[in-house]
């Protein structure tokens, strides 16, 4: 030291080190500088965790007096443990020199380098200056040097660590075992320190064993776990111990591909990453290909089994892969099919709607050009098409056929994946081909998988599913076409799959049910009994092998009953119906299977107990009331519950088979229920959700207001069957179930309450014959069994009248010579004779009504001009029953009465009705009247009704002034205006064009101005106040023909809105003529009314049956009869 410097400190400022030199390559908790003052003195800077970044900033200040520190001897040193530090961590950089060499560089900061490590360079940036005494600046403090023999113990293992990474000579690696062993030794359990020597023993063992110089990876992760253990959440170490832990999991999974090691690494880097600070270099690499991405890649390779585990560990995959994340699109396709997977072997809807919503991800985040899309692709088709067999969801069968389609042009000709889309998007056709029978679609299906079955030659990995698949298309075929070489084909390559597909393949049991129901088949065809008898075994092998709840044990169930069937049929053994009708029983029940499998299954079963005389024909038919219920309380709409309810044949005659079928059996009080379960379940779906409350609100105020909140939200949902985004109608058919699982819990609970064990329940026979208080209320039933009535009186038990000259084809015949009466008569002058439906009235009157009539009389005694109500049923609904005439004279040349001439006749759609609109009766306001005309409407193709505005005005005079009129007609008769006036009056008068829509009834409309007013538009009212509607237009009470609910019309849909009695139409109106109708209606109505009188909608009835009398001379045959009454 020159003379100079005498006297004086040196000002070192330390501003970054440059790529931090990691010898050992061992990630670090922090890096620290030092000065070596003497043997028993240390200057340290503050422990620095180490960043990400090539440079590190230090901006550590330090005054060191020349005179008690002669020469500058500085080390890095980087640090195992941010927490207490074991030893004095790894020296990984030295420099000494003399100050006057290190002065000369100047007052500029100058670097000082390092030896070369890894390919880049390491340096020291550094800024020194003498400052006098004089300066007031305080010296350095410096720590006292005590060496503990661990930890010169630990730096020397560190030092023989590093070597040994350098050299790679195990040698080294040996040494520093050695080192590392006896301080492990030297701190029991409970010494501070022994998280830290555990840590370095595990690290440096753990690199000999990735070197293969050592061995013994369980008990290398054995330390890792225990120095975790000791390093709990909330310790400065606890991420890098963890990180420890990952990287010997990771090793010995690479080594040894143990599942459980990558599981565990997956759930420990979900722990660490959120512990990680962004920018430290622990982060960097945890973040890295050789931290977490690798454990992604390697959970991605995990064979998928579909367990809770296996599942969950993909949950915490994909939350290692944020947006943005490469592997992301990978990790949702695979967490999706195993949900798939799962859903197929438990049969939980909510992994299947997961599983979609994860495809319709993947799509989303693969650009065009993946290399994998074609897989992701069809991947979710395969989900959607699993879920329309479990929801029977159009929309889902659609799309996914669209989606084959898409996979199948991204792998062309000659790509090594082809097979798999020409197989699924076979299949998805053969699925449609059974939803409607089009030929084209079997036909492609077959010659789709033929393609596929040679792109899979003998080996092919999934030659067996493809042959299956094949076999499957051409025995549809052959039950369509009888093609007798399809199904002996069809056989073939069924056991050519099942031949391939050894005990223990998850889909053994499909080959073995598959090739069942051919054998069955073909039983039929040859009564072959090798064929049957091998059918019996395929199916009872495959239960065998399936657990009690997976959902495809039904599918054995019903192949079973069709191979037990099949004997039956051919052999005449009760045994084999008797196991037959028991299998069919395990079907319908079988819990995890979906609701459209199950109601088809249960709706063979009744036809197959008919066709048979077996007595299980009524549990057949309640069984299938109750499943068709709760699937269609699963749709969002009624529109939608419409469309799940026309999927399945032969459904649409389940009421009045049941109620043949319970007639049958002499059960007329079931026959009455089955009647109203069937052909009210549309109306009765959407009247549970506005139920009176009244004595549950006084009996459990807090559950009463869960159900109408519950009630509400489900009221108000959205129809996601309308939307065209598809992900978001998912998302809101996926919410809905949620709900209406919400909502069932409530009302199971509320059923578990004294008095309300039967809330929400069908109602019963006792129940429902709260309807004939007022008078009888006449059932007519059109079965394909059998035709009859069934007369619900006031009091005591129900009455069969038989109908046995009339058949449902007689009926049919009946209603079409109607159909075309009218359309004729329509056309006739009025002064001309209407004989074709004078003849048809006549027919009516002796085929169906006279015996009705007879039992009225003579049994039930019923006087004359008492109230009756109609309910048809099916064809019944169609011919006008209330006009039914003898046209006859007396000897005394009197005429003999018709029906409406012995009572006064209304409709009603169901029992249920009737009794909900006398309930509602008991909510009376003021009355208020409303005329709503529009005859010039904008909207459609409607001709112009020129006698509308003198109707209303008609109406008006004969409208009392204690009712407080309105009028809306002409250009105010607008959808909204019309709408405000239903809402807001008592009585309403409508007289527009109005529209019948066969195809879809819902959309049944009255026109105004500017648009349509919809059956639905006026099922979402709630007008519990209303009372009266006289609906003068077109065919306002025609029900619909597709659905067990034929009572879909306009007028049933003001009755459910609120409106108590209701004028409709049959058929179509001619206005010109209707207005003398509707002038000796209201005289009749309003006749005698005096000031202070109550207005009561109950003599609407009686009002028109004086009103068609009086205008006999007037009207028409047609026009009188075309208005009927429904409701009280």
């Amino acid at each position: 030291m020159s003379g100079s410097l005498e006297g004086r400190s040196v000002r070192l400022e330390f501003i970054r080190v440059k790529n931090l030199p990691l010898p050992s390559r061992r990630i670090p908790a922090g890096f620290y500088v030092a000065i070596n003052v003497d043997s028993k003195r240390r200057w340290k800077s503050d422990v620095r965790v180490v960043s990400s970044n090539e440079s590190e900033v230090l901006d550590d200040i330090v005054i060191l007096s020349l005179h008690e520190v002669p020469e500058l001897s500085l080390e890095i040193r980087v640090s195992y443990e941010l927490g207490r530090m074991l030893g004095n961590g790894e020296v990984v950089a030295k420099f000494e020199s003399s100050w006057d060499e290190l002065l000369d560089r100047g007052d500029e900061p100058f670097d000082i380098s390092f030896p070369f490590i890894d390919g880049d360079y390491s340096s020291l940036t550094l800024k020194a200056a003498v400052i006098c005494p004089c300066d007031n600046q305080d010296s350095a403090l410096f720590d006292s040097i005590v060496e503990s023999e661990i930890a010169r113990k630990t730096d020397a293992g560190h030092e023989q660590f590093a070597t040994y990474m350098t050299s790679k000579m195990v040698s080294h690696l040996n040494d520093a075992v050695q080192q590392f062993q006896p301080i492990l030794d030297q701190c029991p359990v409970g010494h501070p320190d022994r998280a830290g020597a555990l840590t370095n023993l595990a690290w440096a063992r753990l690199t000999g064993y990735v070197r293969k110089d050592l061995q013994d990876i369980d008990s290398i992760t054995s330390l890792f776990r225990e120095a975790l253990a000791l390093c709990p959440q909330g310790h400065p170490d606890h991420p890098l111990y963890i990180y420890h832990l990952t990287s010997a999991l990771n090793w010995r999974h690479d080594y040894q591909h143990a599942t459980a090691d990558i599981c565990e690494s997956a759930q420990l880097y979900y722990e660490l990453l959120p512990l990680c600070t962004e920018g430290t270099y622990l982060h960097s690499i945890a973040a890295g290909a050789s931290g977490v991405n690798y454990v992604i890649r390697e959970c991605n390779n995990l064979p998928i089994d579909a367990s809770d585990e296996d599942i969950h560990i993909r949950r915490v995959v994909l939350e290692l892969c944020p947006l943005g994340n490469e592997h992301r699109p990978e990790v949702l396709d695979k967490l999706g099919w195993a949900l798939r997977s799962r859903f197929e072997q438990r049969g939980s809807i909510d992994d299947l709607d997961e599983s979609i919503q994860r495809g319709r991800e993947v799509i989303y985040l693969s650009s065009e050009g993946h290399s994998e899309r074609f897989a992701y692709v069809d991947h979710l088709a395969q989900s959607l098409l699993t879920r329309f067999h479990h929801q029977g969801n159009y929309h889902d069968l659609n799309e996914a056929i669209s989606l084959f389609e898409g996979a199948l042009r991204l792998c062309p000709v000659g790509h090594n994946n082809r097979d798999l889309p020409l197989d699924n998007l076979g299949l998805a056709l053969f699925t449609r081909f059974h939803q409607r029978s089009d030929v084209n679609d079997i036909n492609r299906a077959i010659s789709l998988q033929r393609e596929a079955l040679t792109l899979c030659p003998p080996g092919h990995p999934y030659r067996d599913y493809t042959l299956n698949n094949l076999a499957l298309a051409l025995k549809s075929r052959y039950d369509k076409l009888d093609v007798s070489e399809d199904l002996n084909e069809a056989i073939d390559l069924h056991r050519d799959s099942l031949q391939l597909t050894p005990h223990g393949n998850p889909l053994r049991h499909r080959y073995l049910i598959n090739l069942s129901s051919a054998l069955s088949c073909r039983f039929m065809q040859t009564q072959n009994n090798e064929d049957v008898e091998e059918a019996i075994r395929l199916c009872q092998e495959s239960l065998e092998t399936l657990p009690f709840l997976h959902p495809d044990r039904h599918f054995s169930y019903t192949w079973l009953n069709q191979a037990y069937l099949s004997c039956y049929i051919v052999q005449r053994k009760s045994a084999d119906l008797l196991l037959a009708i028991e299998n069919f029983r395990l079907a319908s029940q079988h819990p995890t299977q979906g609701f459209p499998e199950r109601i088809l299954v249960t709706l063979n079963w009744a036809h197959q107990a008919e066709q048979h005389s077996h007595p299980s024909a009524l549990e057949a038919y309640t069984t299938c009331f109750d499943l068709l219920d709760r699937h269609l309380a699963t749709r969002s709409s009624a529109i939608s519950r419409r469309e799940a309810a026309t999927a399945f044949r032969g459904a649409q005659s389940l009421p009045v088979d049941a109620a043949s079928c319970a007639i049958y059996y002499d059960d007329l009080r079931r026959a009455v229920e089955f009647l109203e379960q069937g052909r009210g379940q549309q109306w009765s779906l959407a009247s549970r959700l506005r139920t009176p409350l009244e004595d549950l609100e006084s009996t459990n105020p807090n559950l009463a207001d869960n159900f109408s909140e519950l009630s509400k939200r489900l009221s108000e949902a959205k129809d996601s069957a309308v939307s065209t985004d598809r992900a978001a109608a998912d998302w809101a058919e996926t919410q809905y179930r949620k709900l209406v699982k919400q909502w069932a819990a409530v009302v199971a609970e509320i059923r578990s309450l004294k008095r309300f064990s039967r809330f929400l329940l069908p109602p019963s026979f006792e129940d429902l014959q709260a309807a004939a208080r007022h008078g009888p209320v006449i059932i007519l039933i059109a079965s394909q069994y059998s035709c009859g009535v069934i007369i619900v009186p006031t009091s005591g038990e129900p009455l069969h009248v038989p109908l046995p000259s009339i058949t449902l084809t007689d009926l049919t015949t009946l209603k079409d010579r109607f159909a075309r009466a009218i359309r004729q008569s329509s056309r006739m002058k009025p002064v001309e004779s209407r004989k074709d439906l004078i003849v048809l009235l006549r027919t009516v009157w002796e085929e169906i009504i006279l015996p009705i009539v007879n039992v009225l009389e003579h049994v039930l005694k019923l006087k004359r001009q008492s109230r009756i109500w109609l309910c048809p049923t099916a064809a019944f609904t169609s011919i006008p029953l209330h006009a039914a005439h003898p046209f006859q004279t007396k000897p005394d040349r009197s005429k003999e009465p018709c029906l409406e001439d012995l009572y006064i006749c209304s409709y009603t759609p169901t029992l249920s009705a009737l009794i909900r609109s006398r309930q509602m009766m008991k909510k009376r306001v003021p009355p208020s009247f409303v005329a709503i005309g529009q005859g010039q409407p904008r909207t459609g193709k409607s001709k112009e009704l020129l006698a509308v505005d003198s109707e209303i005005e008609l109406v008006q005079k004969l409208v009392p002034a204690m009712m407080n009129r309105t009028t809306i007609s002409g250009d105010a008769a607008t959808r909204a205006n019309a709408l405000q006036g239903l809402e807001e009056n008592t009585w309403v008068h409508l007289a527009c064009h109005g529209k019948q829509d066969r195809e879809q009834p819902y959309n049944s409309h009255f026109v105004m101005k500017d648009n349509l007013i919809t059956l639905l538009d006026i099922m979402e009212k709630d007008i519990p106040h209303a009372e009266f509607a006289f609906l003068s237009a077109c065919h306002t009470a025609v029900g619909d023909e597709e659905t067990p609910d034929e009572v879909i019309h306009l007028a049933a849909g003001l009755q459910f809105s609120g409106f108590k009695s209701v004028i409709g139409t049959l058929w179509e109106v001619d206005d010109a003529v209707a207005k003398h109708v509707v002038k000796a209606f209201y005289e009749n109505l309003f006749k005698d009314l005096e000031d202070g009188d109550e207005i009561d909608c109950t003599k609407a009835a009686w009002a028109l049956n004086r009103a068609t009398h009086s205008v006999k001379t007037k009207v028409p045959l047609e026009q009188r009869m075309v208005f009927i009454h429904v409701g009280v």
